[in-house]
């Protein structure tokens, strides 16, 4: 084993001070994922899926025990107009927010954000009645 092998095996911060240059696997859709094209040094979640897996308690340390599937729930905008996306792990609940990559399935991220518009809490039916109940067209 190479002295950076080791590091990245025995020193806890390793992925948080240094770029991860690894491709990997998906566990969703078995496509392989590689760090180019991401536009970031840190690679989090599949590009194709946008699928992560629960192995980080704070970014980087690698010290979850969970190892659960964290399922793309939601996008949320940040400050400055980026897009990140917020997954929940299938195993233990947990939510986390990881900032999208460059080469993320563009139609798989809008299918998530207009998720809530196609699937309101109430019956489509029910707007018009809704509207009246609320004084008319001003709404």
């Amino acid at each position: 084993m190479n002295r950076e092998n080791k590091r990245k095996m025995y020193d806890k911060d390793y992925y948080k001070k240094n770029a991860c240059d690894e491709s990997f696997k998906c566990k969703i859709c078995d496509r392989l994922v590689v760090p180019a094209g991401a536009g970031s040094d840190h690679r989090n979640h599949c590009p194709n899926c946008l699928y992560s897996l629960h192995i980080d308690d704070e970014p980087g340390d690698r010290d979850a025990d969970c190892g659960g599937h964290m399922e793309p729930i939601s996008v949320w905008v940040r400050k400055g107009g980026e897009w990140a996306l917020i997954h929940r792990c299938k195993q233990c609940g947990v939510l986390k927010q990881n900032r999208i990559a460059a080469d993320d399935n563009p139609m798989k991220l809008m299918s998530i954000a207009l998720k809530p518009l196609s699937e309101p809490p109430f019956p489509l039916e029910r707007i018009e009645e809704l509207m009246k109940m609320m004084g008319g067209a001003n709404y």
